[in-house]
């Protein structure tokens, strides 16, 4: 099954942020990824702990990132990290986690998340995006090429949108992750239900 995961952005929110967290969690995505980098860690943890209560609330999986210890302080399952803090992150660590993901932009990438023991890879930015202004896309052979290359599942980033999903899921990917539509959209469960 084509898997759908959030992507937070809190600037670009149109209302409050914790009720537009809500409203992607009972529209039952397949995960939420907490990804606010502007945040100081002790910021980011203190957010953490609301949304960490609305996912359990709700049973939808919330992915910490790039905090590691905040997301051991928290005795948070699930991270993703950027590669370069993956490198950096012992093994002693990476067993505190059930799912590691990591942020991949290159088949060189993909090669070395895949062998520091992530569980997933997100592969980008594959469209041209606002969040990544006049850098273009990747492209769909540049997924592909990465899905095929790898045994782990791979999520797509970077301009996915249900009229483009199709040819993400027929490159291999396992599903995509999707920021910029989830945070602005005005109706977040009629914005799910155009992915199915």
């Amino acid at each position: 099954m084509f898997k759908i995961v959030c992507v937070t952005n809190r600037a670009l929110c149109k209302e409050e942020f914790l009720t537009r967290i809500e409203r992607i969690a009972n529209a039952e995505v397949d995960a939420i990824v907490l990804r606010e980098k502007d945040l100081s860690e002790e910021e980011y943890e203190k957010l953490a702990v609301n949304v960490m209560k609305i996912c359990e609330n709700r049973k939808v999986r919330l992915i910490l990132h790039n905090f590691t210890q905040t997301a051991i302080k928290l005795n948070a399952r699930y991270l993703h990290l950027p590669l370069s803090k993956l490198r950096e992150l012992s093994e002693y660590d990476r067993k505190k986690f059930s799912l590691l993901g990591a942020s991949c932009h290159s088949i060189a990438d993909a090669k070395e998340a895949e062998s520091l023991g992530s569980s997933y890879i997100t592969a980008g930015h594959i469209f041209n995006t606002n969040s990544k202004k006049g850098i273009p896309g990747r492209g769909i052979p540049f997924l592909k090429e990465i899905c095929d290359l790898v045994s782990i599942p791979v999520y797509a980033i970077g301009g996915i949108t249900p009229n483009n999903a199709a040819k993400v899921k027929n490159a291999g990917a396992s599903g995509a992750f999707v920021m910029g539509d989830f945070m602005r959209c005005s109706d977040v469960s009629e914005f799910v239900r155009k992915w199915e």
